[in-house]
């Protein structure tokens, strides 16, 4: 019963993942596929002055800021955060699905690095203390600086 109820938890985050609003493919005038292979996605990101976006999510992952930027983020749920970015900053954000806000006068460009579900599930299987001290390893590596 366990291994059907885990299967079922499984098949509906692959099923949500699948829905995804692709942020390449819903905003392609701020996101752009730099790289892709089984286990990251890597997108560039640039927002002029005061552009906004739709709606859209990515998977959990790493932005490397290039230029400073004030941005706020709105969720699906209409709660906002700002954040203020400096160049060569890095953070950690977990899959959520927002839109984007360029607060600021001049041009905002990040690379986002997006994990793959799947890359987790082909070494350890998702939630497995494996998958999670990978995603925790990687989250604390990428805050730390």
């Amino acid at each position: 019963m366990t291994s059907r109820l885990l299967w079922a938890v499984f098949f509906v985050l692959a099923i949500t993942t699948a829905m995804a609003q692709e942020p390449t493919k819903v905003e392609p005038k701020h996101y752009q596929l730099a790289f892709e292979n089984e286990w990251v996605q890597v997108v560039n990101v640039h927002y002029g002055p005061h552009e906004k976006s739709s709606m859209h999510d990515h998977p959990g992952g790493v932005v490397v800021v290039l230029t400073e930027g004030h941005l706020k983020f709105t969720d699906q749920n209409g709660h906002t955060r700002e954040v203020y970015a400096k160049p060569g900053e890095s953070r950690w954000y977990p899959p959520f699905k927002h839109r984007v806000e360029n607060l600021g006068d001049t041009t905002y460009n990040a690379v986002y690095i997006g994990i793959k579900t799947k890359a987790v599930t082909a070494g350890a299987g998702a939630g497995t203390p494996e998958a999670d001290k990978i995603l925790t390893d990687f989250a604390f590596t990428a805050t730390k600086r």
